[in-house]
């Protein structure tokens, strides 16, 4: 079995490549087969996310190519970015995973949260889509770009941040409205 255990941004040849939905990109122990049957083990840190085009290796060097696989999408979209923010806020209350893109957001599919976003005044469309949500406020600091591959040195900055993308607090007060206010 080939055991796939680290992710790399260099590459020679390509061994094979790995379709997975998002579903199973985000198991850092997940047991599948390539396309050509041969049985594959993927053991990664806790908490990696796979992304479209990302590559792994094993001990031996063979590198694989993980592909996003085509899934049952909605695209949403609405006719201002106020609107298309209302609907992301809905969606983020709801835990919902998104996909945030250039003017759309994309979320698995389903019936009450489509009934929802048209509530909202948001055009909803199925559609069969390669899915990259967002990885979380919390998230160890992966990131991804929409629409170009991404194995290139890492030395250059993309005004991305490479840890959390919020502080993460160890104690925190919730303040609530119906709190008594001090004078």
């Amino acid at each position: 079995m080939l055991i796939l255990n680290a992710k790399v941004s260099h590459t020679g040849p390509i061994y094979a490549q790995l379709v997975l939905p998002y579903e199973l990109r985000v198991n850092s122990r997940l047991r599948t087969a390539l396309a050509s049957g041969e049985e594959v083990a993927i053991l990664t840190q806790r908490g990696t996310v796979l992304r479209h085009n990302d590559l792994l290796s094993s001990d031996d060097g063979k590198i694989v190519q993980i592909i996003s696989a085509d899934e049952p999408t909605y695209r949403i979209t609405c006719n201002s970015a106020h609107d298309l923010l209302r609907c992301a806020f809905h969606l983020g209350n709801r835990h919902t995973v998104t996909q945030v893109a250039d003017g759309y957001l994309r979320i698995y599919q389903d019936s009450v949260l489509k009934e929802m976003l048209e509530g909202l005044g948001a055009t909803v469309i199925e559609e069969t889509a390669q899915f990259e949500p967002e990885s979380g406020a919390y998230s160890t600091g992966e990131h991804h770009h929409d629409g170009h591959a991404h194995d290139h040195d890492h030395g250059h900055h993309h005004g991305h941040s490479h840890g959390p993308l919020a502080p993460i607090p160890t104690r925190q007060k919730i303040h609530r409205a119906t709190d008594a206010q001090s004078s």
